[in-house]
């Protein structure tokens, strides 16, 4: 039984090599970006629902950008509080912006997908980039720089959207670790030309890809996935590309406690079963070859079974992993989280098969 733990240990040791070396390192390892601006039109999306505070102080940032001709094209998804007055309020202040209000319908209660279809269509531009209400960009030249990555084939750019530090707090360096490790994955498959999901929080995208698969229709009923199921469906390697420059980051406000944090997770995961086979496939072997590493390894260090071995590939698998990781997040500006790793990623790993495990017998509420 040892000799298979171990002849599985070694597989599995190289099956992470594989995906961080070789795959993450597309990303971990490429060459600074560089942009060229394009100054083409852009229409900026911000879907909201009951937002009202954070659309008070992160609305005007976005008006405030450096770009020479662009809209705002804001909707309000049948908010309950304050939103829409705010929202009014800054329509008349700023030209640029356009107010879409949606009203609840039966057929499309509570559907952000239907929200933003609309405001899609009410857009004034055919370049249309996207971020949520509760995110606001790092400079005045996030729109420059997220609209540059357009070329006359890459009309899909995917972007970085990080959340802000807070001092002292573990759970924010774990909420910040998972959206590194997630960026680091999403950027390396899309450089290798299998792009499989994107972030609403920072994402672009032409027009006419939209209605190319026919928007949100194919998987309109599902609650969550306005982002990465569209990614999913309507990105390849030929129209996609990416944007890592650090002033095309957006910022969001993390959750600030592990009830919020896991609920959020298990409404983010529970869009994976719906992706192509093919990233199904490389997602699940990814999870199960962490999770088994751990298991294996403390099995097979627990009988002392070739221990100098085991503890030899240990400190291999650590020492690829860390380097990876470690370029990423110097690229993505999250080197703060790299001091906690080992036990970073080992919470990590057992809370997401604690949300499989919960997703498995009960579905996740989504959108608001």
């Amino acid at each position: 039984m040892l000799v298979s733990f171990f002849s599985l240990f070694v597989a599995v040791v190289f099956i992470q090599f594989i995906y961080y070396v070789i795959i993450f390192g597309k990303f971990s390892f490429a060459k600074p970006q560089s942009s060229t601006p394009k100054r083409i039109p852009i229409s900026v999306i911000v879907c909201a629902k009951n937002e009202e505070e954070n659309v008070k102080n992160f609305i005007p940032l976005l008006a405030d950008q450096d770009y020479p001709q662009f809209e705002i094209v804001l909707i309000d998804d049948a908010s309950s509080d304050g939103t829409l007055d705010v929202l009014e309020e800054y329509e008349k202040k700023y030209p640029n912006i356009k107010l879409v209000k949606v009203e609840n319908n039966e057929a499309f209660w509570g559907n952000k997908k239907f929200a933003l279809t609309l405001g899609i269509k009410a857009a004034k531009y055919e370049y249309l980039l996207f971020t949520d209400a509760d995110c606001y960009p790092v400079s005045k030249d996030w729109i420059t720089k997220m609209s540059s990555q357009f070329t006359q084939q890459k009309n899909i750019v995917l972007g970085y959207g990080a959340y802000e530090k807070i001092a002292g707090t573990f759970l924010n360096k774990l909420i910040r670790f998972e959206t590194l490790l997630a960026a680091t994955q999403m950027f390396s498959w899309a450089k290798i030309g299998k792009p499989y999901t994107g972030v609403g929080r920072n994402m672009a995208y032409k027009r006419e890809e939209f209605f190319k698969v026919r928007g949100f229709m194919d998987h309109m009923k599902i609650r969550s996935g306005d982002d990465d199921l569209f990614i999913n469906q309507a990105a390849n390697g030929t129209n996609t590309t990416i944007c890592f420059v650090q002033d095309s980051f957006t910022y969001s406000k993390p959750k600030t406690t592990f009830k919020e944090w896991f609920t959020q997770k298990r409404r983010h995961v529970s869009t994976a079963g719906h992706y192509k086979f093919f990233d199904k496939l490389q997602l699940g072997i990814f999870f199960i070859s962490q999770f088994f590493f751990f298991i294996l390894a403390i099995i097979l260090l627990a009988f002392q079974y070739q221990w100098i071995i085991v503890v030899s590939l240990i400190g291999f698998r650590y020492l690829f992993t860390w380097l990876t990781l470690g370029f990423a997040a110097g690229k993505l500006k999250e080197k703060d989280v790299m001091y906690w790793y080992p036990f970073i990623e080992i919470v990590l790993i057992f809370t997401q098969l604690n949300v499989f495990i919960s997703n498995t017998f009960s579905k996740p509420v989504h959108w608001k």
